[in-house]
């Protein structure tokens, strides 16, 4: 292991916080973070929130320096790409020709945004992944500036806010029924719908693009209801896919991600997965294989990671946890949603709300809540150690809005 090291591929949230939890933990060999892109470690959420919305081009929202990286010993190799994991010799080989050797291997290789077919090659349709990406929409949204988002999710719909912000007229194109289908209840989507309305976005929902056509004055997109959208810049917001390319090519399992056991090995015991790139049994949920594009889930996955590279044998057992901040109004998820047929409704001041969802054995599984700023903050973390410890709480108690949920926690 002295001689070795640990290589971390991946240098985003995840693969830094894994490179620092093993000097935190004690580890005092070789620890190098390889990373593609030529910037320092950075904050992701940003991207499609302050990065976009200010009056300025954004810079990097950094996570580290390099002074911080040398102090702790680790290596960081920006701007490289590893080519090949070659399982047998326990080295990796970079976009340079080198081969670096490890002991243990984390791929913390992230997502990449889903592409859209009939928008190959056209130039005014581009996406958001990387601080490169944010950099060159947000060197487009001036005022005036026509912008489509195909997409309702909520990287799209934060792109549209902040647009909006800037006086940029804004088109959302979403084929399903309703925005944010796959990713809140309904109750939560109408309050962000009317929101983006109030505000001048102009929603479609229910209608897919029949083409797309570009030209020197603009860019027209034909609906499969016969309408069109005319712009001048199209956001493609459909989604990520995990980067499992590195590690199919070198044979290891993959299903909706980097395949992980619940401790983030693969079926390598010397390689681990984390973050947006792997899917992982989660006990809580009964062992259901999940993959999460989460900022905490990054960093908790990060620190797991490292612990058990070391020898460890710790199961993942965080609730998954999702937010999004749009004109003013904080959405935060606690739990999978998807879990609880049952739904029960807590109001928390005049504009907000919980959502409690519940299975069908009385277990509370998920919490979601929408209100302003930071309105539903504090229960959402209660509900969060409710749903860790597998509490089934009184329907009536979770609706009451004078039961304290500390109450419900302590009994």
């Amino acid at each position: 292991m002295q001689d070795a090291g640990m290589v971390i591929v991946g240098a985003g949230e995840c693969g830094l916080r894994a490179a620092m939890s093993l000097r935190e933990q004690g580890y005092h060999g070789r620890v190098t973070l390889i990373g593609a892109e030529v910037h320092l470690p950075y904050e992701r959420p940003p991207l499609s929130k302050d990065a976009m919305a200010g009056e300025t081009l954004p810079t990097p929202k950094t996570i580290t320096s390099r002074d911080v990286l040398d102090a702790q010993g680790i290596s960081l190799i920006s701007g490289v790409t590893v080519r090949a994991i070659d399982r047998a010799g326990r080295f990796v080989r970079l976009s340079t020709g080198e081969s670096i050797p490890y002991d243990k291997l984390l791929l913390a290789t992230g997502a990449e945004p889903r592409r859209l077919p009939m928008a190959e090659g056209l130039s005014r349709c581009v996406t958001l992944r990387t601080f490169d990406d944010a950099l060159a929409i947000r060197s487009h949204l001036t005022r005036g500036i026509r912008v489509a988002v195909i997409g309702g999710g909520f990287i799209g719909l934060e792109l549209a806010a902040a647009a909006r912000r800037l006086g940029c007229p804004v088109t959302v194109i979403e084929s399903l029924p309703r925005i944010l289908a796959r990713a809140v209840p309904a109750e939560i989507a109408a309050i962000i719908h009317a929101e983006h309305v109030a505000h001048g976005v102009d929603i479609r929902t229910g209608t897919g693009l029949a083409s797309m056509e570009e030209g020197p004055d603009g860019l027209s997109i034909a609906l499969a209801d016969g309408a069109s959208v005319e712009a001048d810049l199209c956001i493609i917001g459909i989604g990520a896919v995990p980067h499992v390319g590195l590690a199919q090519e070198a044979g290891l399992s993959v299903d909706n991600g980097i395949a992980v056991d619940a401790e983030l090995r693969t079926d390598d015991p010397h390689i681990f997965a984390a973050g947006d790139c792997c899917s992982f049994p989660l006990d809580l949920y009964g062992g259901r294989r999940i993959r999460l594009e989460a900022w905490r889930n990054a960093q908790e996955q990060g620190a797991l990671a490292a612990a058990n590279m070391l020898g460890g044998h710790e199961g993942h057992k965080a609730v998954p946890w999702f937010w999004s901040d749009q004109y003013g109004l904080g959405l935060q998820i606690a739990g999978l949603c998807d879990e609880g047929p049952q739904t029960v409704r807590r109001d928390v001041g005049e504009v907000a709300f919980i959502l409690f969802h519940l299975a069908e054995d009385g277990r509370l599984v998920a919490a979601s809540g929408i209100g302003p700023g930071n309105a539903i903050a504090r229960d959402i973390r209660l509900a969060e150690m409710l749903i860790a410890k597998r509490a089934c709480p009184p329907v009536d108690k979770l609706a009451a809005a004078d039961t304290k949920l500390k109450a419900l926690l302590a009994a």
